[in-house]
């Protein structure tokens, strides 16, 4: 994979988000809730260990993300309705998780 990993487009849905990656039908739809369990955040993730610390029983089965902020050329910040949104997506990150059929049949 390319250092320089972007989205051509970045849409919020109403259950999740929808990331074109290159512009010729990659397309890939992250659903909200396994995203959020997903947060980065120390808050989320012990920093030292990276395990995840989050109770996931504390992430509401609805959440969405209300807001959607680019951070720098790298990242995407998602504010989400349980009020969290201190976490910090990269691009790269998305683009190794993304769930279309193609990726997965890869990765698999």
């Amino acid at each position: 994979m390319a250092d320089n990993v972007a989205p051509r487009r970045i849409r919020r849905l109403e259950d999740g988000l929808e990331i074109d990656w290159d512009g010729a039908g990659h397309l890939a739809q992250y659903a909200a809730r396994p995203l959020r369990l997903a947060c980065p955040c120390a808050g989320c993730v012990d920093e030292m260990s990276q395990r995840p610390i989050l109770d996931p029983a504390t992430v509401p089965p609805d959440v969405r993300a209300s807001q959607l902020e680019l951070v720098g050329g790298y990242g995407l910040r998602v504010r989400w309705s349980d009020g969290h949104g201190t976490g910090i997506y990269t691009f790269r990150w998305l683009r190794e998780h993304c769930p279309c059929l193609e990726c997965l049949g890869s990765n698999g």
